[in-house]
Formats: C-alpha cells, structure tokens, sequence
C-alpha cells in the first residue's frame, strides 16, 4: 500500500468519512439557521416541504432538476435561499405564484458509503459518483522522441495523444502545472512537473507528468495532491511505480456493460461544489473553487461572456502556461449557461467543456457546433473557422460581424454585475462577522446566472403560450435586459432555441 506521504489530505483513500453509527443516538445540535428560511427567520423548514432533487448525467456533470415542491402550509409561500441578479439581498421568498428563479437547497453531502440512503440523490446517481478511475499514466519528455507515455495501467488501454494533452505546449518554461483534458469519452487530470538535472542526455532538464482518466469529472479533483506527490516522486525515483499500481487497484472503475462513459453537455449543478463549507484545499483543487477568482479576473466582461456562451457559441481561452487556472476558467464559463427549467435547451447544441486543447484536436474541433476550451498554442488565433469567441488575457473579440454588437456592455449588463458584486460583499461581510458557513461564493455566483436563465427562459415561454406572443420593452426589463442594447442579443436567442415569439420593442425613445 501506498505510504502516507504519497496520501493527500483529502484523499487518505476514504475521501469523505462514512456517516457515523452511533452518531444518530447523540442530541441534536443547537438550532442553526435553516438553508429554505429567508434571511430574517430563523424557524426550521415547513413540515410540508420535500428535499428537491438532483439528477446527474452519466459524464460526472451534474444536471438539476431542482425545484420546491411543497409549500408551507400557513402561507402557501415556499421558501428558499438563492441569490438573484434582480434584487439586492441574498435571501429571498420564491413567491409560488411568481416564481423569480430555481429556488432550491442544497442537496446533502455524498459520503463514501454508497449502501447509505443519501436523501435526494438516486442510486443511480451515487453510483456515479463513486471513484471511476479507469487508467493511471505516467508521461515523461524524451529529447529524442518528445512527450511520450513511459508507463500506464492498465497496459492495453488506448492512451493516444494524452502524451500531448498531459503536457502543455510551452510547459517547458515553467516548473509545475496541472492540466484538465478531455480523451474520447473520459475526462483527464495530469500534473506536471520539471526538474533541473546534471545530465547532458536530458539536456540539463527531467519533465513528467502524472495523470488519471475517469469517465467523472466532478471527482477528479480528490486527486490533485496525489499526483502532485507522484509526479515529483518519479522525478526523482524514475521508474518506482508501486504507489501508482496500489492506487489504481484501490480506485479502478467498475464501469456499465457498454463500458464507455459518456461525455455529453456542460455542468448544470455538481453534487461536490454545493458543500455547505469546502475545504480550504478544496477551494484551491476544485474548478468550484475558483468563482471568485473568475469574477475578480473578468470584471463586467462576465456578462459578455454569459451571452456567448447562452447563445452555444464557441469559446476559444488562450493563455501561456501555466494552464491549470485557465482550464478553471472553462469551467466557469460553462456553469454561466445554468437553466433549471425542464425543457429548455433540448433542442440546442450541446455545450461541451473540451478544457486543454493543442493541434491534434484541430479535426475534432472542426466538427463541433457549441464549446469551451483552452489552449497555449498561439497558432489557433489564425484558424478563425474553428472559433467564434476568442479570449487572450480578459481581451474578448470575435472575428463574426454579427456577434461585434455583443462586445458592448449596456446599462442593463453594468447593473446586473453591480448587483452580483454587492451580493459578493453582502455574503463576504456575512461570512466574516457572522461566521455563516452556509452559503459560498460558488452558490451565489451559480444560483444568481441560473435565477438570470431562469427568469428570461420563462419569460419567453409565457410569452410564447400567450394570445399576443410579442416581447415588449416592458417584458426586456422584466428579464434584466437591455431593450435597445440586447435586441441582436434577444433575436439570436429566439433564433438559436427556435422559440416563435415576434420582437417589437416600442417606443425607445420614450422608454
């Protein structure tokens, strides 16, 4: 078995302990504030109301099917704590009548023990959850050869191109790095490292990189210190893959009958990212960590960016390595599309988080209608027909005529980001004075563009289903939209979902 300096803190093999036996039999804690209870109340939730529930997909991505079911049985008002681009507090009473967004808890945490009835969550859906490694892989640099894969198990698994995707173009300026990729119908974690070495035959530098292949996504993360560990263990102890091996045998895939995880769209909602209180490695490790740091990054170009990527654009990140951030970056881009609305989307292009990308996926690439992906490789900024969205640092430009108009914030988008900012402090300030561990930013930032998605999406199907299916300037504001600044916006939009509504926007001059 493994040593224990090779154990990450949060793996040790047992992620999350499993529930306590005997813990059932203590007292209940003192009375805390309940998720569903506005801000004001502290009373538990309603007798009435159900644990919504959360379906995930077969890729590690979690969709949301999440809504509240029941309501309180004095009010007939359901209550939830969300966050919303069109008020100013975080806690807010989802008016059943009106709903003004998703307006769901948290599901609970998923433990270790998957015989345990985890409410809300399927067995199904705690099956995929569980560790599904399906190969271990070691890639080192050859200066004859170039990347090459040294070592894997198991050894008659298909690992081509994963010596390119594992190791970052332009890697060999920079000491250390971890790379999301994406291999045929799984998800990659690989973390690299360089090290100087007196040897003329490796010209004064030995580089690996160490990584897994996992049908899941979201569980990738519980690995990053492991393999941090590993990488710089075969730096300088080639050869010795003992705690690879163990490691593999313990966390191996028990995979379906057809054998294949399929990668489908973008995450709607991880199980792992809604944790009451991550981990403060976890924060670091885990792409739901990384909001804030998204936020910060992009500023009010946030808001460029959540259209182009609701409009199934294709997204295009370029950044010199290190490129672990930046697949963070992808990540976020993709939880900025969020819609819990059953329905809609079915007809769209699906989109795909592709994470690092280099040349050898240009052919891939060619045949995709809707992603988001990330590259050190400065040579795709000339092949424009493999993208419509091209970000370098936070410039954002699109070489499409049509889509130059997105490029402009409007007043409505400057006070969407005024709004998500001073929900930001609100919970900051919360969480430092009052100790409140029971949101996060990762919530606020998700559950505010899916109250956005959600409030536009049904706006349209209102209007839609009416007997005068036009979209007025009145319906734009009620939807946080721009009426003259978001026009093209809105009629690609129609366009894009195939929702049959006609846009007559009266009046601008006086509205």
């Amino acid at each position: 078995m493994v040593e224990q300096s090779d154990r990450a803190p949060l793996l040790d093999w047992e992620e999350i302990p499993p529930p306590d036996p005997n813990q059932a039999a203590q007292p209940p804690p003192e009375p805390q504030r309940e998720e569903g209870t506005a801000a004001a109340g502290k009373t538990s939730h309603p007798s009435g109301r159900r644990t919504p529930t959360c379906i995930a997909s077969g890729t590690g991505w979690s969709r949301s099917s999440c809504t509240v079911t029941s309501t309180n049985p004095i009010t007939a008002v359901p209550t939830a704590v969300t966050y919303s681009p069109s008020r100013n507090i975080t806690a807010v009473v989802v008016s059943r009548d009106k709903p003004s967004g998703c307006g769901f808890g948290r599901p609970e945490p998923v433990g270790t023990d998957r015989s345990y009835p985890f409410p809300g969550i399927t067995a199904r859906d705690q099956w995929e959850e569980k560790d599904q490694i399906v190969a271990v892989f070691v890639v080192t640099f050859d200066t004859r050869s170039g990347n090459m894969v040294e070592w894997c198990l198991p050894h008659d698994i298909d690992l081509d191109g994963v010596e390119f995707k594992s190791m970052a173009s332009g890697s060999h300026r920079i000491t250390s790095d971890f790379i999301y990729f994406r291999k045929g119908n799984y998800f990659g974690l690989a973390c690299f490292a360089n090290m100087p070495v007196e040897n003329e035959l490796e010209r004064g530098a030995r580089m690996k990189s160490v990584g897994i292949l996992s049908p899941s996504y979201t569980l990738l993360y519980r690995y990053m210190h492991f393999l941090e560990n590993q990488v710089r263990h075969q730096l300088q102890c080639p050869g010795q893959y003992s705690p690879l091996e163990a490691f593999y045998e313990d966390k191996k895939a028990v995979l379906p009958p057809t054998g294949n995880g399929l990668v489908t769209s973008c995450p709607t909602w991880t199980v792992v990212s809604i944790n009451r209180c991550m981990h403060p490695e976890m924060k670091i490790t885990h792409p739901a960590g990384c909001m804030s740091q998204f936020i910060q990054f992009f500023g009010e170009q946030i808001m460029v960016l959540w259209k182009f990527v609701l409009l199934r654009k294709r997204l295009l990140i370029f950044s010199p390595p290190p490129i672990g951030v930046v697949c963070y970056r992808v990540y976020c881009c993709c939880c900025l599309a969020n819609v819990s609305i059953p329905g809609i989307g079915v007809s769209v292009p699906e989109l795909r988080p592709f994470f690092y990308i280099n040349i050898a996926d240009i052919s891939t690439l060619e045949t995709e209608l809707s992603y988001v992906a990330c590259t050190t490789e400065k040579i795709f900024e000339d092949k424009k027909e493999l993208y419509d969205i091209y970000i370098d640092n936070q410039n954002v430009k699109t070489h499409r005529s049509h889509l130059q108009l997105l490029l402009r914030l409007n007043a409505a988008d400057k006070e969407k980001y005024r709004k998500l900012s001073e929900q930001r402090q609100m919970l900051l300030y919360s969480q430092e004075v009052d100790e409140d561990c029971s949101a996060n930013e990762e919530d606020l930032f998700i559950l505010f563009f899916m109250e956005l998605n959600n409030r536009i999406f049904q706006t349209l199907s209102e209007v839609a289903g009416s007997s005068d299916p036009t979209i007025t300037a009145d319906h734009m504001r009620a939807m946080g939209l721009d009426p003259q600044g978001d026009r093209s916006f809105l009629e690609d939009l129609l366009e894009v979902y195939g929702i049959d509504i006609t846009l007559v926007i009266d009046n601008l001059c006086c509205s």
